[in-house]
């Protein structure tokens, strides 16, 4: 590896293209609204909301801990005597939030078939995702960042899984797309064992734009590809980073993967071609954990 001028370590074009230069192919100018401070910010699309019901031991046990939205009533169904539920109940006490026991079948009427809520629902308020710009000036002002963008993901336990991944290695937070990828449901709550209730999630409408701004901002972006010649614990995770990672099956889009600074992948031994996209997450970001902590 060699530095620029600027400091920045960047990797020689044997393994990876390098950044062309801010004349060369440059992506129509980000929609950026102004404020009051220097900043400038990516609009979120409008109508961004969780839905108002959680369900599952853990996710109400979070929310109840971190407090960050107002939980109008918990249901629990008759019969349920899980440890947690005693957290649960102090908790609520000292918040003044009401509880009932019920039926265990009324509880269904208020999910989707066959999920499993554990016996435990809470109806709270609706809470908003993350504002875009104000979460791009956070990661942008941090001097080591670690952030996630998402190109795709569909599957609300995958999204689950990775939020709850993304909160146990302290990054900073999820970017979304708008369209054709999974939202913020009571699945994803329930499948991130609370981590919604800690993980500032935003939606964009152009991730490629996106991406420009984090590389305008010397965040480091890192694509994830199976034909990629770097492999992840290669890479020098200690800068500021945002980690892009695909949909299931199909992963990156072409021109996401271009506007990546780089590639990376994670070699397999076995006959299966690929690692599902939430155990990638986790183990990419842990080898950032990793090398942060030696550092």
């Amino acid at each position: 590896m060699k530095k620029t001028k600027a400091g920045r370590k960047v990797v020689s074009s044997q393994w990876l293209d390098v950044r062309k230069s801010n004349n060369e192919n440059q992506s129509p100018k980000l929609e950026l609204q102004s404020t009051n401070s220097e900043h400038r910010k990516i609009k979120s699309p409008p109508n961004a909301q969780k839905s108002p019901l959680i369900f599952g031991i853990l996710p109400v046990l979070e929310a109840l801990r971190a407090t960050n939205r107002r939980i109008e009533k918990i249901l629990i169904a008759d019969g349920a005597h899980e440890k947690r539920l005693r957290e649960i109940f102090d908790l609520a006490n000292q918040s003044g939030v009401p509880f009932q026991k019920v039926p265990r079948a009324n509880l269904s009427k208020f999910v989707e078939e066959n999920v499993n809520h554990q016996g435990i629902i809470a109806f709270v308020s609706a809470a908003e995702y993350a504002d875009a710009g104000k979460l791009l000036d956070e990661i942008t002002s941090k001097e080591n960042s670690l952030s996630v963008i998402l190109d795709g993901v569909e599957d609300p336990r995958n999204l689950g899984a990775i939020l709850r991944t993304v909160e146990c290695a302290k990054a900073d937070g999820v970017f979304l797309p708008e369209r054709r990828a999974v939202g913020l449901t009571e699945t994803v709550s329930k499948s991130s064992a609370g981590a919604t209730e800690y993980v500032k999630v935003a939606k964009v409408t152009n991730l490629n734009r996106l991406i420009e701004e984090l590389k305008k901002n010397n965040v480091w972006v890192i694509g994830t590809s199976a034909e990629a010649e770097i492999v992840y614990t290669d890479w020098d995770w200690t800068r500021a980073s945002a980690l892009v990672l695909g949909s299931e099956g199909k992963g990156l889009h072409r021109l996401t993967a271009e506007k990546c600074d780089a590639l990376v992948k994670i070699p397999l031994l076995g006959k299966i071609e690929s690692l599902n996209v939430s155990v990638a997450c986790g183990v990419i970001l842990f080898e950032a954990v990793r090398q942060r902590r030696k550092e």
